[in-house]
């Protein structure tokens, strides 16, 4: 595990989103998967950098999940984004459909064992896909103690891990625990 330090400045949206699609270091091709799409202001971020790529989001709310495809409307209809009504758990792609596969301030990562939600995620991921799980802290400290339950999480369910810290312009933590497949694990 390591630890390295992005700021993001960014106006337009929640810092937390901003630097949230930064770690995902997207290269045009990529099919990306958003776990808890909300209102589809991160998936706007993610398909203004996808050319050949796609997005599929899934969020349990239908309202979150109508205003997201209304907000993405033309990559709806180009086909590049599809916006599903689904929780994580319920959620059923085809292993390796995914590139990238991230969440902004989904707490289930470290709030209870995600054990069958990382066996999804695993298979879910391409070869050498990449695993982002990011938060915006409720309050000081907060993100210490996030990565220090996510990571070996992570890392008991056949993950690598690295842990990113950014700070937003008003001094809020942000925390990042990316996970890469081990290979040779199941």
């Amino acid at each position: 595990m390591f630890t390295d330090h992005v700021t993001m400045t960014e106006k337009s949206t929640p810092e937390r989103l901003s630097w949230a699609v930064e770690t995902l270091e997207l290269t045009p091709s990529d099919r990306v998967l958003e776990i808890g799409c909300g209102r589809g202001v991160a998936a706007a971020l993610v398909l203004g950098r996808l050319e050949g790529g796609s997005l599929t989001a899934i969020d349990r709310s239908g309202t979150a999940v109508e205003a997201a495809r209304l907000r993405n409307g033309e990559h709806v209809t180009a086909g590049r984004a599809r916006f599903l009504v689904a929780a994580l758990e319920d959620a059923g792609f085809a292993d390796a459909s995914f590139d990238k596969i991230f969440s902004v301030n989904v707490n289930l990562f470290w709030t209870r064992s995600p054990a069958r939600e990382l066996a999804a995620l695993r298979r879910w991921l391409a070869p050498g896909g990449s695993l982002h799980l990011c938060w915006e802290p409720p309050g000081p400290g907060r993100a210490r103690e996030i990565a220090a339950k996510v990571a070996p999480v992570l890392e008991e369910h056949g993950f690598e891990t690295a842990v990113l810290n950014g700070r937003t312009s008003t001094a809020t933590d942000l925390v990042c625990v990316v996970g890469r497949p081990r290979t040779g694990t199941a």
